[in-house]
C-alpha cells in the first residue's frame, strides 16, 4: 500500500491512480482550484440553472437527492437562495428498523426550512433480503442499498419530467474515483460507473424470489433513457470554492442539522457529522478499513490537509486513533436485523480482510501491520 505524498490517500482506493510524483487525483485537483476563474465557473452554473428553469414541465425546475444531512441541507439552501430555483427534494428513505430518530428529525428540519420533499420507500422486505445478500456475497451491505439510493432519483426525474438533478461532490475529483468522470468536472451523467454501482448492473440482485419488476428503484436508468429524457446530473461541489465535509457541516448545523454525540471510538471518526440517518454506515466504514486500509477519518483529514487546515502529522494521529473503529453495539444490531450471529458476521468478513495489511491479535481482533502515512511495499 502506498500513500499520496501530500495527503493520506492510499492507492488501495478503487479506481484511483497516482501520478508519476506519487500524488493522488484529489490533491492534483485541489491544486488547480487556486487558478480557477470562479466568475467564469459561476456563469456556467447560472447557465445550467437556466436550463432547468426553461425546461420546467412539472412546476419544479430541478431535483436534489437528500438524506437531510450536512451536504443535502447546504445544497438545498444554495439552490433555492442563491440560484433562485424551485427544487423538489427527493429522499430515498431507510425502512423503520434502520432509520434513526436523528435521521427523521433532519428530514423534518428540511421541510421546516420550507422545501417540498418526497420520500421513496422501497419494499422493506426486499430491502432487507438484498442487504443480507450484499453482505453475505461481498461483505458490503451497502452494495444493494447504494444502487437504490443513486438510481431512485434519476428514475423519479424521468417519470416526472424534471430534467435537472443537482448532486453533491464529484467523487472523481474530490475522492479520486476516476470511474465517474464525465465530460467536465460538473458533469454527473457517468455516475453509474462509480465503484459500487458497477455500471448499473443489477443481475446479481435477481433470483427465483426477486424479479426485475420488483427492484425498479435499484435499476439505474440507461444512457439511452437519460438522453431521451434530456436529463442532466450536475455536481454542485465543482462550482463551489469551499466544498468539504466540515464546511458543509458548519453551514448545515447553523440551519438546524442535528449531529452525533457518540464518542469517536464508537463511530470511527472524530466529528460526528456524517451518516446521521442510520447507524450501520459507520460499521461499513470499519469493513472498508479492513478491506482497503482506510476509513472515514482518512476522508476527513485528507480534505483538511488539502485545505491547509491540518498538518499531515496531525492527520496521521487522528487516523491512527479512529479509522476502523466501530461500537460492538452497532455490529450486534446489524446482525439482529439481517438475522445472522455476530460470529457469522466475523467469519464472513474474515474472507475479505486484506491480510497483507492486518493480522489477528490474541483477542481475535484485527490490528494493522502497516504504519499510517508510510508506504508499505
Amino acid at each position: 500500500m502506498k500513500y499520496c505524498k501530500k495527503c493520506l490517500q492510499t492507492d488501495k482506493r478503487p479506481n484511483t491512480v497516482f501520478d508519476g510524483n506519487g500524488v493522488c487525483p484529489a490533491c492534483i485537483y485541489h491544486e488547480t482550484l487556486a487558478s480557477v476563474d470562479w466568475e467564469e465557473r459561476r456563469k456556467e452554473l447560472d447557465e445550467i440553472a437556466e436550463f432547468g428553469k426553461k425546461n420546467n414541465y412539472s412546476g419544479y425546475d430541478c431535483i436534489i437527492g437528500v438524506s437531510g444531512g450536512k451536504d443535502s441541507t447546504r445544497q438545498a439552501m444554495f439552490v433555492r437562495e442563491v440560484l433562485k430555483m424551485h427544487p423538489l427534494l427527493v429522499c430515498l428513505s431507510y425502512p423503520p428498523e434502520q432509520l434513526s430518530h436523528r435521521g427523521a428529525d433532519n428530514i423534518s428540519n428540511l421541510i421546516k426550512l420550507g422545501f417540498d420533499c418526497i420520500s421513496i420507500y422501497p419494499s422493506p422486505k426486499i430491502w432487507k433480503s438484498l442487504m443480507k445478500k450484499s453482505f453475505m456475497r461481498y461483505a458490503n451491505w451497502c452494495r444493494s442499498t447504494e444502487l437504490s439510493l443513486f438510481s431512485s432519483v434519476p428514475r423519479f426525474a424521468i417519470a416526472y419530467q424534471i430534467p435537472l438533478i443537482w448532486w453533491g461532490e464529484n467523487a472523481a475529483l474530490q475522492l479520486g474515483d476516476l470511474g465517474v468522470m464525465g465530460k467536465s468536472g460538473g458533469d454527473g451523467n457517468n455516475l453509474r460507473y462509480m465503484n459500487t454501482l458497477n455500471g448499473g448492473d443489477i443481475s446479481w440482485l435477481l433470483s427465483e424470489y426477486i424479479k426485475k419488476n420488483q427492484v425498479l428503484q435499484y435499476s439505474y436508468p440507461s444512457a439511452e433513457e437519460m438522453i431521451n429524457a434530456n436529463l442532466r446530473i450536475v455536481f454542485l461541489g465543482y462550482y463551489w470554492r469551499h466544498w468539504s465535509l466540515l464546511d458543509n457541516a458548519d453551514f448545515s448545523t447553523l440551519h438546524g442539522l442535528d449531529v452525533r454525540d457518540e464518542p469517536p471510538w464508537d463511530i470511527g471518526e472524530p466529528f460526528g457529522v456524517t451518516a446521521l440517518d442510520e447507524d450501520w454506515v459507520g460499521m461499513n466504514q470499519m469493513i472498508k478499513y479492513l478491506k482497503f486500509g482506510f476509513g472515514r477519518t482518512t476522508d476527513y483529514v485528507n480534505e483538511e490537509i488539502r485545505k491547509g487546515e491540518m498538518s499531515r502529522r496531525v492527520g496521521i494521529d487522528l487516523v491512527k486513533k479512529y479509522d476502523g473503529k466501530c461500537s460492538d453495539n452497532y455490529i450486534k444490531s446489524f446482525c439482529n436485523y439481517i438475522e445472522i450471529t455476530v460470529e457469522e458476521f466475523w467469519r464472513i468478513l474474515e474472507q475479505y480482510v486484506d491480510q497483507d495489511l492486518f493480522t489477528k491479535n490474541d483477542k481475535g481482533r484485527w490490528i494493522p501491520t502497516f504504519e499510517v502515512g508510510i508506504d508499505n511495499e
